[in-house]
């Protein structure tokens, strides 16, 4: 009998199996967990967020009619304020609003260059094949103009001399980006949203390269970025790609 106690009999080896088999994924793989850990890896890097909607069928989970923009927008007036990289609020955040989307505010730490996904997805081959560094870059799902790629990138910040400077509101707010179908900087008084969001339609906004990537000098990708909008901009019959930026840059 003594022989038989060190041994697992074939009846337990089937049971372990049957056990092993049930047994929950690790967190890695749940997609609340994955979600949250995208997010502190945001926050991590030092750019602050905080919730956005998200969407309700087609529609804002807002109760704007209308909304311009649904589930791209910040939940709160004062998310300007309310953004944060404070580890345990976002944890909360996430996991009181599990459907929420995220904004990050730009123009603290970072800025972001905002093209159409045609010409982002050039811009990005370029740059790449050139040996020069990327930052982050995130992929907004959507048609025609609303495709976007987001470039992260180290904010300008702000020149000793305020009068050179313009906050982006005055040249592209995030309400009426339609009116500039071309390269949008993302800088003071902008946001954006940040992976993983959630778009109406099953689109998303998803991350190509992550936060694991440090950020650059914006005008290191600028030449690349504007050469690339200009070409789908003639590719595509449009009128010259737009450029909407802050002065004083």
């Amino acid at each position: 009998m003594g022989s038989e106690s060190g041994r697992v009999t074939r009846g337990e080896q089937s049971r372990i199996s049957q056990w092993l088999r049930r047994k929950p994924k690790p967190d890695a793989e749940d997609p609340a967990r994955e979600r949250e850990a995208l997010l502190l890896a945001v926050a991590a890097a030092g750019l602050p967020i905080s919730p956005a909607a998200h969407p309700a069928g087609y529609r804002c989970s807002c109760d704007r009619i209308g909304c311009p923009t649904p589930a791209r927008h910040p939940i709160s007036f004062a998310w300007q304020t309310q953004s944060t990289t404070d580890r345990a609020q976002i944890e909360r955040w996430a996991r009181n609003q599990p459907a929420a989307n995220f904004i990050t505010a730009t123009g603290m730490v970072h800025d972001v260059l905002d093209v159409p996904l045609e010409a982002g997805h050039s811009a990005l081959e370029r740059l790449l094949a050139a040996g020069i560094e990327v930052g982050p870059v995130a992929e907004s799902g959507g048609t025609g103009d609303q495709a976007r790629m987001l470039f992260f990138t180290a904010t300008r910040g702000t020149p000793e001399d305020e009068d050179e400077w313009w906050p982006c509101e005055l040249d592209c707010h995030p309400e009426t980006m339609d009116e500039h179908p071309g390269l949008r900087w993302h800088c003071r008084g902008s946001y954006v949203l940040v992976p993983p969001a959630a778009l109406p339609g099953d689109l998303a906004v998803t991350w190509l390269r992550g936060m694991e990537h440090p950020l650059v000098d914006p005008l290191t990708l600028l030449e690349t970025l504007t050469d690339a909008c200009a070409t789908y901009a003639g590719a595509s019959d449009r009128a010259p790609a737009t450029v909407a930026w802050p002065l004083g840059r």
